[in-house]
């Protein structure tokens, strides 16, 4: 029997699947009773597990990034599925296929990539050309860039995720800049490949996904401008020529306002046309993708609408469902 992957689950299912595990936490109710969280997933989506009644020894039978065979029911709760677990037990890796865990294989990350370097070359401002040709000979910093996730639960949160946005993002900067020639498009390319650069560092996710220390410390934003100061001093020493610092500010302003609010963590607000323009770019790609996921993931199969969403306010309408 094959698998049934979390886009296809629905409510009041009996499952026994495998999924990776993430976010285990052993918490206790109201009653002081000890109940298991955890995320499960696969390469279709995220839902979260419970078991009630859970013991010390529960908790330690596997590990955050290991392979879980679980056995349970899905449930509705509050407008979302999950999984209430009977049993949850480690499945060795070698027992898995590792495909149905890979949103992205490493075709579809080599293609990318590919695209990516494509793009990049095609800045005409020397300076800019010089800085990006430093991140892209760089194999260990592009090892990071096309693994990591762009972020943990939210939108493209899977390996080769970031890439992905990033990709998205800079194909939308070509798409608009012929059609806003008030624009540098340079500059808008620069910004759209770095604005997230620090998220190699912000995330760990050789195994599951999680904040490391350093990025629970100081941010993706932070770490990026720390790490383009890096980038910058090594073309200009390659280049034997400085890069213009007014030139690095806006590169470095892009980054910190991409946010486009404080309320949203961006130390400054977008100041120039680029970071306006980055930041909606930016924000349009990440709520396409995580509405999307919305869509794929519901578990209401026969409505044309998802199930009411808090965080958000509202219902989707599933327009091609």
């Amino acid at each position: 029997m094959s698998r049934r992957f979390v886009n296809q689950l629905g409510h009041q299912q009996t499952i026994s699947e495998v999924f990776l595990a993430s976010n285990k936490q052993l918490r206790s109710n109201r009653n002081g009773n000890l109940y298991l969280q955890v995320d499960l997933s696969d390469r279709t989506g995220l839902l979260p597990g419970l078991m009630w009644n859970a013991t010390d020894d529960d908790y330690a039978k596997f590990e955050n990034g290991d392979y879980v065979q679980v056995g349970g029911t899905t449930q509705i709760y509050q407008g979302g599925l999950q999984i209430i677990a009977n049993n949850i037990a480690r499945v060795p890796a070698e027992k898995v296929n590792a495909e149905d865990f890979t949103r992205l294989g490493p075709q579809g990350i080599d293609a990318l990539a590919g695209r990516l370097a494509e793009m990049l070359r095609t800045i005409q401002n020397p300076h800019l050309r010089n800085l990006a040709d430093c991140f892209l000979i760089d194999e260990r910093f592009m090892e990071k860039f096309t693994s990591a996730p762009a972020g943990i639960k939210n939108h493209h949160a899977y390996h080769g995720g970031l890439l992905e946005h990033v990709t998205n993002l800079m194909e939308v900067v070509l798409l608009v800049k012929d059609r806003y020639p008030q624009l540098d498009p340079d500059l808008l390319l620069i910004g759209a490949f770095l604005h997230d650069v620090g998220k190699i560092e912000e995330l760990s996710y050789e195994r599951d996904f999680a904040y490391t220390d350093e990025g629970q410390m100081l941010g993706h934003l932070v770490m990026a401008v720390s790490l383009l100061d890096r980038k910058v001093a090594e073309a200009q020493r390659l280049a034997g020529e400085p890069i213009p610092a007014e030139l690095v500010m806006r590169v470095k302003h892009m980054i910190v306002s991409h946010h486009g609010e404080y309320a949203y963590g961006s130390p400054k607000l977008p100041m120039t046309l680029e970071a306006i323009a980055l930041h909606h770019l930016d924000n349009l790609d990440a709520k396409l993708h995580g509405f999307k996921s919305l869509i794929d993931t519901d578990p209401n199969k026969d409505s044309n609408f998802t199930a009411y969403q808090p965080n958000l306010g509202r219902k989707i309408y599933k327009t091609a469902r």
